[in-house]
């Protein structure tokens, strides 16, 4: 049975081989285009089958991470053929270290990132903000204005997943006798999370890969705040008049954070600065910023372990222990960032990316292509997307960087599965919340994206 797979495998590899022998002869200083080529068919088809499985995760039941990485390793081993004993082949093996640098970066900051939500979390930061919500006996149309505005402005800080999951838990929490209000403040958490986390460079994956990559400053994100406002206000002005005039029964809400809880807080709002701080002002990766912030949590948990067990005792539910914290990191989404980083990447050294950038920014122009990739983002993940755009890197204006940063970040809001946070939250609330409700309100969703790159370009005119 082996010598049999063996045998296929061989048959299967012989056109690259011949390929590969081919290019040793045609060997030029320059990477070739290989779009039209086996190995770069081959890597586009290995790519598109990934996403299918990507898409269709919550069906299947495969973890999104698994299809992307089998793709990345098979894209890249495909590329290494088609180099092999070429003089370009060092070439190769440099991008792919660039890549793996690039990666790394990310991969470190959103390790510390995750850590300090999960640990928020773990003290019971998240769950009282949710009871104090739930027991201020407040109206539907409030509760939708407040979990909205809160996901708008928590967003930045933490990100439009972890955000959109709080509040959706206080939306079904209150909205248990009404199904209707359900569905539109989930939509609008979607929307504000969405929108809130376009104008931090912290808010969401994308805003960060602009920022590393070095394309605009820390404060120049900023500049899309007004913008996003707008791509969440229109919409939840008009989903507002649907919403039911009854004012649910308040809850006595008891739970309390855990000791050292304002702490860390304040921990996780130093390592912000100190990220922000590396980055701005000694030119450092804000990843090695992140891993500082890092080194004072480590440091708070053992000094508060120390101080709760001469105090209390050895009380395991009040301790913080910042490695069990770790364990419980997301590695299915810091998995996925790689298959999708290194395949996206694969493919820009093929040569698709580079046929891409020729036909959206040279074709249409940048502003049109932004607007098209943001609409794109509804469909598939803003994350690879972003680093399609990155990777091509288009001769654009800090204008352009910011628009396609803006549209990147809320063009998942048009439809529930065009970012994490709708997929999150059609999870949460499965029979309220779904895919043909959202789309109901899609067109208030798209006015509200639209005007917000009308906005864009009046107010920042002179960034374009």
């Amino acid at each position: 049975m082996l010598r049999i797979a063996s045998g296929l495998f061989a048959l299967i590899l012989l056109p690259f081989f011949a390929h590969a022998a081919l290019a040793m002869e045609q060997a030029e200083s320059h990477l070739r285009d290989l779009t039209t080529s086996p190995f770069g068919i081959a890597a586009l088809i290995i790519f598109i089958i990934a996403y299918i499985f990507v898409i269709f995760e919550e069906t299947l039941e495969m973890r999104k991470s698994k299809p992307v990485l089998l793709a990345a390793g098979l894209i890249w081993l495909l590329i290494g053929l088609a180099y092999l004993g070429t003089p370009q082949q060092e070439k190769v093996t440099e991008l792919a270290r660039h890549t793996l640098l690039e990666y790394g970066e990310l991969f470190l900051f959103l390790f510390v990132a995750i850590t300090y939500v999960n640990t928020l979390e773990e003290r019971g930061v998240f769950l009282a903000l949710r009871e104090k919500l739930v027991s201020m006996g407040l109206s539907y149309r409030k509760l939708f204005w407040i979990t909205g505005f809160l996901a708008f402005f928590l967003s930045p800080l933490l990100d439009n997943l972890t955000t959109s999951l709080v509040l959706g838990a206080v939306v079904m929490a209150v909205g248990m006798k009404s199904p209707a209000f359900i569905a539109l403040a989930c939509i609008n958490v979607v929307v504000a999370a969405n929108a809130g986390g376009a104008y931090s460079p912290f808010g969401d994956i994308t805003t960060l890969m602009v920022w590393q990559k070095g394309k605009l400053e820390f404060s120049e994100f900023f500049a899309i705040f007004l913008p996003s406002l707008v791509n969440f206000l229109i919409p939840a002005v008009i989903m507002t008049f649907a919403i039911p005039k009854i004012t649910p029964e308040p809850h006595e809400g008891s739970v309390h954070m855990k000791r050292g809880a304002w702490i860390v807080i304040g921990l996780f709002a130093a390592t912000i600065v100190t990220a922000v701080s590396f980055k701005n002002y000694l030119h450092l990766p804000p990843a090695m910023g992140m891993m500082l912030g890092l080194g004072y949590l480590a440091v708070f948990s053992y000094i508060f372990k120390v101080f709760i067990r001469r105090r209390i005792g050895n009380n395991r539910d009040i301790l913080l222990d910042s490695f069990k914290v770790m364990e419980r990191t997301e590695w299915d989404t810091l998995l996925f960032f790689f298959g999708v980083i290194f395949s996206v990447g694969g493919l820009g050294v093929i040569g698709y990316l580079a046929k891409m950038s020729e036909i959206l920014y040279v074709g249409l122009g940048p502003t049109v292509a932004n607007t098209i990739i943001g609409i794109l983002s509804a469909i598939v993940d803003n994350i690879p997307l972003m680093f399609a755009v990155l990777t091509m890197d288009p001769q654009m204006s800090d204008g352009q960087w910011l628009l396609i940063t803006l549209t990147a970040g809320v063009g998942g809001s048009l439809l529930s599965i065009g970012s994490a946070a709708g997929v999150a939250l059609m999870g949460l609330a499965r029979e309220h919340y779904t895919f043909f409700k959202h789309l109901k309100w899609t067109w208030a969703v798209a006015l509200g994206y639209f005007a917000s790159i009308a906005v864009h370009r009046i107010l920042n005119a002179h960034l374009f």
